[in-house]
This record gives structure tokens, sequence and C-alpha cells, in this order.
């Protein structure tokens, strides 16, 4: 960063049980306002990796490699980032990924005071399995409510996401050991009602947060249908959502010219969105 400053590897939860150790999280300081003005408005971001894989560094292998160090672009617009871990599918199952989420927003909002964070503006974002803690988080009522949701190409609905599939689907939550039934610790048509648990779309209501939902057309991994099927069913509520559809584009904003165009509209988008959330010009 060429203002601000960056705070790795802080502590905001432990895990707790036989294994218990740190969760943590790094801090993107955004350059102090001059003569004292103002909290910043903050965004806590998940990373993907299907539950099972990711690292709170990284928005994936194909997106880290076009080079647009997004946590950064967010700070230098005037935004605190919090990139928090989680429990991965390997160590717990659900509901542990979006405790974990949870504990990041209270522990940023616990300690709004100390890094400059207006309370009122905090703002979850996430790609991929972070868009599903992310979109869990802005619709699940709780001690930990975030102001708005951005979620890249994130599963929405559990139950649907095997037969929206695209036909040539690299993976489909329906094949056996998917990344979906071993975030759920069970097979998805054996046991609908957990999948439905976890399932962002299940908690949809009135009142829900404003939403960026943006996906790639020709995504392998996660249909486009799962944000469109979000993106419907909040409408219906009421919800202020923006559905982003990026043409021909594969999951971590891959493009058939190897390009990063898909990539720089929706960090772009992104950050558009949450300048209009919180009122940066």
């Amino acid at each position: 960063m060429t203002e601000g400053r960056v705070l790795k590897g802080v502590e905001f939860a432990r895990t707790g049980g036989p294994a218990d150790r740190p969760l943590l999280l790094d801090l993107y300081l955004p350059e102090p306002a001059g003569n004292g003005a103002g909290t910043r408005p903050a965004i806590v971001h998940f990373h993907g990796g299907g539950w099972r894989a990711g690292t709170r560094s990284s928005l994936g292998p194909v997106t880290d490699g076009f080079g647009l160090t997004p946590f950064e672009a967010l700070a230098e617009a005037g935004f605190v980032v919090a990139s928090a871990d989680y429990r991965l599918s390997g160590e717990a199952v659900y509901p542990a990924q979006l405790h974990d989420a949870q504990a990041a927003v209270r522990w940023l909002r616990n300690h709004a005071a100390d890094y400059g964070v207006d309370p009122t503006r905090i703002y979850a974002w996430g790609d991929s399995a972070g868009g599903h803690l992310a979109s869990l988080v802005g619709l699940i009522s709780g001690d930990s409510p975030v102001a708005a949701v951005a979620a890249w190409y994130p599963p929405t609905d559990l139950n649907r996401m095997g037969e929206q599939a695209l036909p040539d689907a690299v993976a489909r939550a329906t094949d056996p050991g998917s990344r979906e039934e071993q975030l759920i610790g069970a097979v998805l048509a054996e046991e609908p009602q957990k999948a439905a648990a976890a399932s962002p779309v299940s908690y949809v209501r009135p009142g829900a947060p404003p939403f960026l939902l943006v996906h790639g057309t020709a995504d392998r991994f996660v249909p486009a249908a799962q944000s469109e099927t979000l993106a419907a069913v909040l409408e219906k509520a009421g919800a202020d959502v923006e559905l982003l559809l990026l043409d021909g584009a594969d999951h971590m904003w891959s493009l058939p010219d190897g390009g990063p165009a898909a990539a720089e509209k929706a960090l772009a988008a992104t950050v558009s969105f949450f300048r209009r959330q919180s009122g940066i010009p």
C-alpha cells in the first residue's frame, strides 16, 4: 500500500474445544483522516475455497494472478478492511464457519474505536464460499449485523445447486463428497433440511440489508443461477439488491482470453457499491 498500513495476524477469536487455536484476521487501514475528521466505514471479507481451502490473504489463485490488490484498493478508497479466516470443513462442519464469520464482525464492532471505525457502517464481502458466509452474516440477525453485503459468485441455495449446474460444470453440489456435502457433513439429498439451514435463501426477510451480487455467466463451479435465485428472493422481500452478471466469466473471473476484464469490472462495481452505501463520494 502506498498509504495507510496493514496489521497482519490479529487474533479475533478462538476455536475452543480440544483443538483450541486462534482465529486471525488482517487489517488494512487507510491513511488517517486529517484534522481528526470522522470515523471510517469498514468491510469484513471472507475468502473462498469451497469451505475446505483458502486463506484470508487470497481471493483465489486466478483472481490473485490479475494483480488487482482488492484489499488495498478498498483501503485507499477510505475503508478499513478486515480479511478474516474461519474454520474449514475439514476441521468443523457448518455452522462453525458462520459463527467464526460473525465473531470477526463482532470483534471489529467491539474494537471500532481502536481503529477509527464507524460501527454503524460495517459491511460484509466475500467470494465464493466467502460470499456464502457474507450473505449469511447479512441475513441472519444477531449481535453481529452488517449494513450491506457484496458477494462474488456465492452459493445461496444448496438444495438447488446440482440442478442449476451448467452442462460443462467442473464440480456439482450433488457429486459424492462435494464441497457442499463436506460443509454440512451429510449427503445433500439425504439431509435437505441441513442443506436449507446452510443456505442464505432460507433467511431472506423484510428489512434485509442492501446486496450486491456479482457472478459470471460461465461459472462452472457455482452456477450463476445461484445469484439470480437469491436476487429474486431478496427483491420479492423488498430488499435493495443489485445483480451484475458478467458475460462469459468463469469462477474467479476467468475469461477465455485469460485477461482481467471481468475481475476489474467486479472490483469496480464492489468499490462503487460500498462507496454508495457508506456515503463516500
